[in-house]
């Protein structure tokens, strides 16, 4: 488990029996050096002392969207400033929904609108609630959102019924998180990171594209927010929901692409070129649909601006680094790549593979740069991400020593 010392831990609890157990959720964050505030709501209240969650929290605890006694009253913002991370536990039904839907009528709910930190729910409520089609609809939103999930686990409920629906334990969520969390080794570091396909138009309905998903490259924004970099997220179009970064520009051509990365590029200090961008465009995109007629139609192409190129060939420019998806020869290729664009590492994946491939929730990387390669096992794209962003980090300091 890594340890969570110094991070800022914002407990919320939520009206559910299993708000007994938050007090030595609260003693076992403290004890592995997490910094702990509690956030209540109103029903919590009868299941959990707010005094004995004072006690072994060293903090007060706080209920009311307007503190009197935060600065300028706006203790929401405040709390939503401090955390590292968002824990809310146990997650009630109740305010799953209310997250789901964005309703902000009390201090937690206005929280988690109001953070930029990445939040994590347990849930907990009667197994009949847990299967419900409406609960089921609501987690399938928060997941599509970035927000993660601990649990729940199954077992006897205080209601007398068996199944999934219980609280994961503190000491199982404490591991689960530590999972998860990642050292702010990247602070003060200006990430621009790009992500999904581009279209190159043919006609107003027609276009070229790939069957990126974009995963790698959000799961890249939201593990470098994690480990507290500035994020910018330049990406193609996609239908998955963006993570929380600092600066989110989408495009949709190649050329689209390049102009917003190379606007505020001088101003980064890490490039990761993750999108898998066209390589060719039509020579024209015309106005009307082409009409279907017997004889053959041809179409002539030109070469789309090499956007990682263009960013390792600047002077003093950001460390880059490319992604190469390839079918084949993937060692060979990337290797290639890597010195004919005078990248400072690259990140192969094969996506023949149908279980690691475009659209995969998993990867497997082979990373090289100038002076060595390792593998990176089969695992979730964030999991990856964060292998990936630890090595960008270490090599990046090295290059500016």
């Amino acid at each position: 488990m890594t340890s969570l010392q110094n991070f800022n831990v914002l407990l919320g609890i939520t009206g559910g029996i299993a708000a007994y157990k938050t007090p030595d959720l609260v003693r076992k964050l403290k004890a592995q050096g997490a910094n702990v505030r509690v956030v209540v709501t109103e029903s919590a209240k009868s299941f959990v002392s707010p005094l004995a969650l004072q006690a072994v929290s060293g903090n007060t605890v706080s209920d009311n969207i307007l503190d009197p006694a935060a600065e300028a009253a706006m203790g929401h913002i405040e709390l939503a400033r401090w955390a590292d991370i968002l824990l809310v536990a146990p997650a009630t039904a109740n305010f799953i929904a209310k997250l789901a839907n964005g309703l902000a009528d009390d201090l937690l709910s206005t929280l988690c609108l109001a953070t930029n930190a990445p939040i994590y729910i347990a849930p907990a409520m009667n197994q009949q609630m847990w299967f419900a089609s409406a609960t089921v609809e609501n987690m399938q939103i928060l997941e599509t959102r970035g927000i993660g999930i601990f649990g729940p686990d199954q077992g006897e409920q205080a209601c007398g019924e068996v199944g999934p629906g219980r609280m994961m334990e503190p000491e199982q969520l404490v591991s689960e998180l530590g999972k998860v969390i990642t050292h702010p080794i990247l602070k003060g570091k200006r990430i621009t990171i790009t992500a999904g396909p581009t279209r190159e138009h043919i006609d107003p309905v027609r276009y070229i594209t790939n069957h990126s998903s974009g995963k790698m490259g959000y799961a890249l924004a939201r593990a470098a927010k994690l480990m507290g970099a500035e994020v910018t997220l330049v990406s193609g179009p996609v239908n998955i929901t963006a993570p929380n970064v600092d600066k989110l520009h989408k495009v949709v051509t190649a050329e689209d692409m390049l102009n917003t990365v190379m606007k505020d590029i001088k101003d980064c200090d890490i490039f990761i070129g993750c999108a898998a961008v066209a390589d060719y465009r039509p020579t024209e995109s015309v106005d009307h649909k082409i009409k279907k007629s017997n004889i053959e139609l041809t179409l002539t192409f030109v070469r789309n601006p090499d956007i990682l190129a263009s960013v390792a060939a600047l002077k003093d420019g950001p460390f880059t680094v490319g992604f190469a998806a390839e079918t084949q020869n993937v060692s060979e290729y990337a290797k290639d790549k890597l010195q004919r664009k005078k990248l400072d590492m690259i990140a192969a994946n094969d996506v023949s593979q149908r279980d690691i491939g475009f659209n995969s929730d998993d990867n497997r990387l082979h990373v090289f740069w100038k002076s060595g390669d390792i593998q990176l096992d089969k695992a979730d794209k964030l999991t990856l991400a964060t292998q990936l962003l630890q090595l960008i980090s270490e090599h990046f300091n090295d290059a500016q020593n």
